[in-house]
């Protein structure tokens, strides 16, 4: 029924009426163009906010590993420094006469004149 209505009333045509429907018009082209732009940067802040806590969760399990490696890695560098600390000293030790005499005794069996070697075994204490 208000469709009749409306088809009955004839809208005036006046210049003041047309530049009305013109401007009421534009506002809307306006604001539509201000949804559009403003939901566009809105996906696009939403996208990059998304790329940029991505990456900072990449590089924090990568950093993560990287330390647990470098922590292995300096474990085993002072493992390292220790045995080459005992070699040092191995290496000053085989350089005394009296170590190597004493080592070709124990492992070797080697005897100076007149000496007697006798290889006893070793006690084993029962813990009964």
């Amino acid at each position: 029924m208000g469709s009749v209505r409306k088809k009955k009333v004839t809208q005036i045509e006046s210049s003041y009426v047309f530049q009305q429907e013109r401007k009421v018009q534009s506002v809307e082209k306006k604001k539509r163009g201000l949804r559009r732009r403003l939901t566009f940067y809105a996906v696009c802040a939403f996208v990059l906010s998304i790329l940029a806590v991505s990456t900072l969760l990449t590089q924090a399990a990568t950093l993560k590993e990287k330390e647990h490696k470098k922590e292995q890695l300096q474990t085993k560098l002072a493992k390292l420094e220790k045995n080459e600390e005992l070699l040092k000293e191995e290496i000053t030790k085989l350089n005394d006469d009296e170590y190597i005499a004493k080592l070709a005794r124990r492992d070797y069996f080697l005897s100076d004149k007149g000496e007697i070697i006798f290889n006893l075994p070793k006690k084993k204490e029962d813990s009964d």
